[in-house]
């Protein structure tokens, strides 16, 4: 049936036929014209989703990265110096809390800054240690100087138990010069070496008697010139029996000066030349005391009490021995252990801050 025309008449079945294919062809040239168009959308679309994809993929990586670096942030951490900790700074009666301040020194510390801590080392020992005095029981100069050489590779407790037999049968340099060598050796025969020692002290004695008056001399060239009587004694002599200023470089004073970074010498003499450059002359005997006095009470050769010592803060070897306050209360000596000291007759300010005299020689 023919189709109805635009006036309303019916166009024939050929008019049809023949407008068909003009219609094909222009629906072909459309689709051409389309086609490319929606395979060229296809690509892009196809870009877009990878970056898509890529920007999506972005925030894995990182979580990747930040699970790889995290371990590594956990091994810088451990590296990192110990800090002492705050309470292990009152872990000693009667100690003034040491100040809070970063643990180890920073790598290269300038001469200033050695200086400045030293002498603050010092200070903070000169409240802990304010009764320091020589450790051996002495009356006069004679029994100081014969009491230092016998501490040699002893303890000065040994040694002020051993010394009263001796100066009460010797009592001045000319007694003790003219002793028989035999009854010598008997009496010091706990100090141990005591064939070598009583060779020293009745050289040292005869020394005094003959070229001396039988007077202790107080100079160090004087004193070096005795049998027995190095630098060291010396200085113990001239600080403590006549008051002029010295350094005694004893194995405590060695090692501790040396975990504190003071000087890195390893030679007596060199130490004391290093040491002596950080202070004043004027304190040259108390800094002893102090450093010896600390090396034997808390900062121990072999096991260090760093968790109950007041200058933990300020030094570069915190760390070495017992951190934990508890275990390290345990490990102090004589006072700060609440045991005796090593003199028998100490000094009324060491009682008076609550120290006790040693036990005589074979007492309970």
């Amino acid at each position: 049936m023919g189709e109805q025309g635009p006036d309303g008449g019916r166009k024939s079945a050929k008019a049809t036929k023949k407008a068909a294919p003009a219609e094909r062809v222009t629906a072909e040239k459309d689709a051409v014209k389309k086609t490319p168009a929606k395979e060229t959308a296809a690509p892009a679309k196809k870009a877009t989703a990878k970056k898509a994809t890529a920007k999506k993929a972005t925030p894995a990586k990182k979580s990747t990265s930040a699970r790889k670096t995290a371990p590594v942030a956990k091994r810088a951490v451990a590296k990192k110096p110990a800090v002492a900790p705050k309470k292990a700074t009152a872990a000693v009666e009667d100690v003034a809390p040491a100040k809070t301040v970063a643990a180890k020194p920073p790598r290269g510390e300038s001469r200033t800054a050695l200086v400045r801590r030293a002498r603050r080392i010092n200070r903070e020992l000169a409240e802990v240690y304010p009764y320091a005095h020589p450790e051996l029981d002495f009356e006069n100069p004679f029994q100081l100087v014969v009491a230092t050489v016998l501490s040699a590779q002893t303890t000065d407790l040994r040694v002020n138990q051993t010394t009263p037999a001796l100066f009460a049968k010797y009592p001045a340099p000319e007694d003790l010069a003219a002793a028989n060598p035999e009854e010598v050796e008997e009496i010091l025969r706990p100090t141990g070496f005591f064939r070598a020692k009583t060779k020293s002290v009745i050289g040292l004695s005869k020394a005094l008697a003959e070229d001396f008056g039988g007077e202790v001399p107080g100079r160090l060239e004087d004193l070096v010139k005795l049998p027995g009587v190095g630098r060291k004694t010396a200085f113990v002599v001239l600080g403590n029996a006549f008051g002029r200023p010295g350094i005694t470089v004893d194995t405590h004073f060695q090692r501790l000066v040396r975990r504190w970074e003071w000087t890195a010498e390893t030679d007596p003499d060199k130490i004391e030349a290093a040491v002596g450059a950080l202070f004043p002359k004027s304190d040259w005997t108390d800094l002893s005391h102090h450093v010896i006095w600390h090396g034997r009470r808390i900062c121990h050769a072999r096991k260090p009490a760093c968790g109950a010592c007041p200058i933990a803060p300020l030094c570069p070897a915190y760390g070495e021995g017992e951190t934990d306050p508890e275990k390290a209360r345990k490990l102090l000596k004589y006072e700060k252990g609440g045991f005796p000291g090593q003199r028998l007759n100490p000094p009324r300010a060491y009682l008076d801050a609550g120290g006790k005299p040693a036990p005589p020689l074979g007492s309970a």
